[in-house]
Order: structure tokens, then C-alpha cells, then sequence
């Protein structure tokens, strides 16, 4: 493993200067010397902590630069949606998850959790190769080299009370039971790896009866991570309350489902006590700015969900932007316009949602740059016309994605210059694989 000297390092938010990153054979880091000898293997510049990509739909790529002239809304998006997931097969989905991967590998992320519920052909009918769809995702990151914690997903019914329409086929596996025996197979299927690991998530109270959701989270072994969409829109929140009487939240809470362990992504329509059952227990929140922004979601209640005490992570899910400054960005400026206030997430707590909190949401522990931690780290250029000027600690205000020079995952140079190590360019492995979807 190569060790690193970084000419500025942030640490819990807070550039450090002069600083060697020491790292084992396993890619972790060994030992942090502040003010250490420069001598090293390889010499940054100014290095943040990875970041983690705790929301992704890796096939909603696809869809980007194709919506806009529709108007509408989150439901009407969502029939493009389906029509690309559709198109899909396992070489297809394993080229389009490997340019996904590679985007954002280059873009900074150094892991991401993918909420993923395309399982069977479109009629619903599996594969001839056990796991074939969960298994290209596996490759596509194994071969760019990100890691991956497979967010394999429950999704049984088409809406409250609904059978799965012809378009969601796709996604189910019947009952609780039978998802499960597929996720126990998959855990044994994908093996020990460092980079690809297996997570769970519930869909929605739409997707998954409460009492499915019972069943699943008995067998589910404790300490795995487990993620779930909570009140995107209104709509769901009325269907739910109408046929239990109780909220996406309240349902859960109903549940025992909330706890540390526990992600839920958006929370966007939320009331008081449900905010107040989320930070009691300790939820983590997984906010998707730029997608919730370009669906037209709304601005959730971000702010007032850290301060009832839940971690606050990041997601790019849609994908109409791959880029983690982005995300920090829209966050606090989701949170100024809502309230006409400046300053609302310190740049601290902005990276703290992007790095530490997305890898803990992922059951990946903290990067807090720490002895033990992964040694997952990305620099970043400070004399771009973005970054030029800006505080170190401030540029998860100024820099975007193209500020990104070279990315370390498990102590290995994996991009370099937008490009992957090896030289492959994320908008070409992007041109072929969206040229198959259309064959």
C-alpha cells in the first residue's frame, strides 16, 4: 500500500497542514502524523475525506438531459422511469452501473449505496443466472473501484392495497419471504470483499405492507444497514394515513424499525412528531437536493431534523448531477431560501453529511481520518478559477466535481484527472452504454 504526505489535510473539518497518512495492508489508515516527514510514497495537495454516496439509482442515469420539456411532476417522471427500467438486462445494467460508478468515482465519491430494486426481467419472471442483476452491479464496481454496499430492496405491491402493475414486475419477489431467502442467497453469493458489501431497504410504506415489513426486518440480521424512502410526496403521506392511520413515520415507529441503523431517504413532508420520533431515535436522514430539486419534491426539513438529532447524509439518487459539492451546496442553500437565512449547516457539518455521515448510514463505520479508518481520500485543486481564493475549510461552498484531481480508495489511486486509473473516461463508458439501451 502507498502512504501519502498531503500538503493540506481537512480533519473533522479543520485543514491541518503538513500531514502523513500512513496506510496497512488492508487499506486502512495505520497512522496520521501531523506535521510528519514528507517523505511518502505519493505527494497531495489540499485532500478532503471521500465521499459517501448514500442514495443512488444508478439506472436513472439514463434519464438525464431527457425530462425537461414534460413538465409535470414526480409521478409523471416516474413512467419515464419505468420505461428505462424496462430496457434493461444484466450486461446492459452491469455497462450502465460501470459508467455510473465511474462518474462519480472521478466526480469524488469513494463509495455509495445503491437502493436497488430491478431484480427479475420484465415480466417478472428470474433470471437463468441466480442474482444476475445484483451481481452486474458488483462487477461494474469492482472494475472502476469504488465500493458499493448493495442496497437490496423490498418491493412488493404497486401503491397501498395494489397489486404490482405490468411496470413494476421487475421488482418484486412475491412476499417477504421470498425476498428474503434471495437476500440470504445474495449475502453467500457475493462473498467477503472489502469493496462490495450487502445493505437492505424497504422501499416505501407504498412498495411494502407493514406487515411485510415485520417479517423482513425479524430476518435481517441486526447489524445490517437499512434503508427506506420516507414521505417524498404528500401523496404518500395521505394514502398512508388513510389506510393505517398513521404516517410513513408513525408506521415505522409502530414497527420498532427506528433506530441508528436506520436511513430513510427525503423526509421531505414531515410533521412535528414525526421529526421528533426520527431524532429521538436517532434516524439518519438521507437528503437528495439536486434530485428533490429537479422532481420538484420540495426542501425538507434538514435543519430542523439535525437539530432533533438525526445525522444528516447525502445522496445523488436520480443522478441529474453527479457532483458532491453540489449536494452540500443544495443543501444549505435549500435551508437559506426556506428560511432567508445564511449560514444555516456550517462548511463542517456540510462535509460531515457528505463523508463521515453517508459512510456511517452505509454500516461502513466513520471517515474521520483516524487510525482504523478507510483510507479513502480525495484532493482537490485550489487553483481553479472555482476554488481560487476560498478557504480551505469553505470549499464545500466553491468547488464542484471538476476540481477534483486525483481519487484514493483503500489507499489506491483510482482516478486521476477525470479520468480512472488505467484511462478510462467516464463520458465514454457513458456513450456505449446508453447506445445499448437503445438495441
Amino acid at each position: 500500500m502507498s502512504n501519502f504526505w498531503c500538503e493540506t489535510l481537512l480533519i473533522d473539518g479543520v485543514a491541518v497542514t503538513g500531514v502523513r497518512v500512513e496506510v496497512d495492508d488492508h487499506g486502512r489508515i495505520s497512522r496520521v502524523q501531523i506535521h510528519g516527514a514528507e517523505a511518502a510514497d505519493i505527494r497531495l495537495g489540499t485532500v478532503l475525506p471521500g465521499f459517501g454516496n448514500a442514495h443512488s439509482h444508478a439506472f436513472h442515469r439514463a434519464l438525464r438531459g431527457q425530462t425537461h420539456t414534460e413538465g409535470g411532476d414526480f409521478w409523471i417522471w416516474r413512467e419515464r422511469m419505468y420505461r428505462v427500467a424496462a430496457q434493461l438486462d444484466p450486461l446492459k445494467y452491469q455497462a450502465l452501473a460501470t459508467a455510473v460508478f465511474a462518474e462519480m468515482l472521478v466526480s469524488g465519491y469513494t463509495a455509495v449505496g445503491e437502493f436497488h430494486y430491478v431484480h427479475h426481467r420484465a415480466n417478472g419472471e428470474p433470471y437463468e443466472t441466480e442474482h444476475a442483476m445484483e451481481l452486474a452491479l458488483a462487477a461494474a464496481a469492482r472494475a472502476v473501484g469504488i465500493r458499493l454496499v448493495l442496497l437490496d430492496t423490498v418491493y412488493l405491491q404497486g401503491g397501498i392495497g395494489q397489486e404490482l402493475a405490468p411496470e413494476q414486475r421487475a421488482f418484486g419477489d412475491f412476499d417477504a419471504a421470498g425476498w428474503l431467502a434471495r437476500w440470504h442467497s445474495l449475502r453467500a453469493a457475493l462473498g467477503n470483499d472489502d469493496l462490495v458489501t450487502l445493505g437492505a431497504a424497504l422501499h416505501s410504506v407504498r412498495a411494502v405492507t407493514p406487515e411485510a415489513m415485520r417479517e423482513v426486518l425479524a430476518g435481517l440480521p441486526a447489524d445490517v444497514p437499512l434503508h427506506v424512502h420516507l414521505s417524498e410526496q404528500p401523496q404518500e403521506n395521505a394514502d398512508c394515513l388513510a389506510a393505517y392511520g398513521l404516517t410513513p413515520t408513525g408506521v415505522l415507529d409502530s414497527l420498532g424499525a427506528l433506530g441508528p441503523r436506520l436511513s430513510v431517504v427525503h423526509a421531505t413532508h414531515l410533521s412535528d412528531a414525526d421529526r421528533a420520533l426520527l431524532g429521538d431515535a436517532g434516524v439518519t436522514v438521507v437528503m437528495c437536493p439536486t434530485t428533490e430539486a429537479d422532481l420538484g419534491d420540495g426542501i425538507g426539513p434538514a435543519l430542523a431534523l439535525a437539530e432533533a438529532g438525526c445525522p444528516i447524509a447525502l445522496g445523488s439518487d436520480q443522478h441529474a448531477v453527479i457532483d458532491p459539492f453540489l449536494e452540500m451546496r443544495g443543501l444549505e442553500m435549500g435551508e437559506r431560501l426556506a428560511s432567508r437565512q445564511r449560514g444555516r449547516f456550517a462548511p463542517t457539518a456540510l462535509l460531515t453529511a457528505a463523508t463521515s455521515a453517508g459512510y456511517a448510514s452505509l454500516g461502513l463505520g466513520r471517515l474521520t481520518m483516524r487510525e482504523g479508518d478507510p483510507c479513502d481520500l480525495v484532493e482537490i485543486s485550489t487553483a481553479g478559477v472555482r476554488t481560487v481564493g476560498s478557504s480551505v475549510e469553505q470549499l464545500p461552498l466553491t468547488a464542484t466535481a471538476s476540481d477534483v484531481l486525483r481519487v484514493i480508495v483503500g489507499g489506491q489511486v483510482v482516478a486521476d484527472g477525470g479520468r480512472l486509473v488505467g484511462g478510462a473516461r467516464p463520458s465514454e463508458l457513458m456513450a456505449d452504454a446508453l447506445g445499448r439501451l437503445g438495441e
